[in-house]
């Protein structure tokens, strides 16, 4: 899904097939255009990192940016296989004019895409990327940097290092004595993960961190939870992680193998937070698809739930704006303003392991005042969204599920950005009565788009 008015920046970067969609041409020039932007024209230094993630086509993706890049002008630093929250932290603070990630995060192998990072750590401004699209499109000349002005290319290996002591150093706790199953979704989580929890002392039990750079995601990591659920419980484990392809998200799994998505994990560390004192106005940033039990369970705590809509980026942009401490979605997309910029599965998955450690608890307790509700989605196809949303007939059908819920479920419908269907989901107490309501509406919806 391409951002409001972007032609190849989405909200989560450029993204699509390799060679077909992005190709290497692509990533060439866009280095070439921030070198030049960057430099001023060559006028003046800056240096950016590059990290990748585990598929094939990302190597090709590094070194032609590597090669625009320097002939922009740029000294282009090298953190190779790593992930994208890595890339924001080494950005940040190695004072670097700007970061790049190459990742289609959770997508399958034959996709990537690159996402630009600002000299903070955040996602690039609009802006700047509104230059860079111009320059594709061929509407900008620029230069290229000559003589002693061409910039290097270095190894950074020591930028990942350096994230990794970062990344031990956020607990007080050590993990001696537990048992922790790492699934690193054969993506960019593989060359760290492990070290982080082998460092804080657990015994860590892996599964595919053998990437090939076509397994990156492939029936496991947090898109597919279900392989890490059977490996905790077959060896015994107390708790697993799983991360997606860059490891920005995260999913855990208790003792006895159930899943704790992003919502439960939102939860138990917001609680854990709010004791401490440390839950900045007693608020998580949540997404309009984060769960309504959830919501109900933080409201026993004393602790409200601010909605955004999907996307990190959204959920971003309020914890900045309002100073609050944790937000994220129930993809596992989890951002701990204190720590980190961005989403960090690896960061996430200590968060919890904090206080599983600290209360001297299993994992299945930390959670056990919550009880997800049940819900039903319908996609439903039609011609013209925005007509049959506008429908009175449909308008009424919403209204009256609304109001059969009562305050005890919701639901949402949602215009899909990138297909002509409507998302229908309805969330309550009773699955029955999702399905139900949701049918009604999606009748509705078929009437009016005849």
């Amino acid at each position: 899904m391409k951002g409001d008015h972007m032609k190849y920046f989405g909200t989560d970067g450029f993204r699509g097939k390799a060679n077909e969609v992005l190709t290497a041409d692509h990533a060439f020039n866009i280095g070439k255009f921030l070198g030049w932007y960057f430099t001023d024209g060559a006028h003046k230094k800056a240096s950016c990192v590059i990290g990748k993630d585990t598929r094939r086509s990302s190597y090709m993706f590094e070194y032609a940016l590597a090669a625009g890049l320097s002939s922009g002008g740029v000294d282009v630093n090298l953190l190779h296989v790593t992930t994208t929250p890595s890339v924001s932290y080494v950005t940040k603070s190695g004072d670097f004019d700007f970061g790049i990630m190459i990742t289609a995060s959770h997508n399958p192998f034959y996709d990537n895409g690159i996402k630009i990072i600002d000299k903070d750590g955040f996602k690039m401004e609009d802006a700047v990327l509104e230059k860079v699209e111009d320059y594709l499109d061929g509407k900008v000349e620029i230069t290229c940097a000559r003589n002693e002005n061409i910039g290097k290319i270095t190894d950074y290996i020591q930028g990942r290092n350096q994230y990794i002591s970062y990344l031990t150093s956020t607990t007080i706790h050590s993990f001696r004595g537990y048992k922790v199953g790492l699934d690193c979704a054969n993506g960019a989580a593989s060359s760290i993960a492990k070290t982080v929890f082998e460092m804080l002392g657990a015994r860590t039990y892996m599964i595919h961190d053998e990437p090939d750079g076509l397994n990156i995601n492939v029936d496991c990591g947090s898109t597919h939870i279900e392989s890490l659920q059977k490996f905790v419980v077959e060896k015994g484990l107390d708790v697993g992680f799983a991360f997606d392809g860059d490891a920005d998200r995260c999913f855990a799994v208790d003792e006895k193998g159930n899943v704790l998505d992003g919502d439960l994990i939102m939860y138990l560390c917001a609680v854990h937070m709010k004791e401490r004192n440390a839950l900045i106005d007693d608020t998580v940033v949540a997404t309009i698809a984060s769960n309504m039990g959830v919501e109900k369970a933080l409201e026993k705590q004393g602790i409200r739930m601010k909605r955004t809509p999907v996307g990190d980026k959204y959920v971003s942009l309020e914890m900045q704006e309002h100073g609050y401490s944790i937000g994220g979605e129930e993809s596992g997309h989890i951002i701990f303003n204190k720590y980190s910029t961005t989403g960090d599965g690896i960061l996430t998955a200590i968060r919890v392991m904090e206080i599983i450690v600290g209360k001297k608890t299993m994992p299945s307790f930390l959670t056990a005042g919550v009880t997800l509700f049940p819900k039903t989605q319908i996609n439903k196809r039609v011609q013209d969204a925005a007509a049959v949303l506008e429908n009175p007939v449909v308008k009424e059908a919403i209204d009256q599920a609304s109001l059969e819920l009562d305050g005890s479920g919701r639901v949402l419908i949602r215009k899909s950005g990138t297909e002509p269907v409507i998302r229908i989901l309805v969330e309550a107490r009773e699955e029955e009565v999702c399905r139900k309501l949701a049918e009604q509406i999606a009748a509705k919806m078929e009437e009016a788009g005849q």
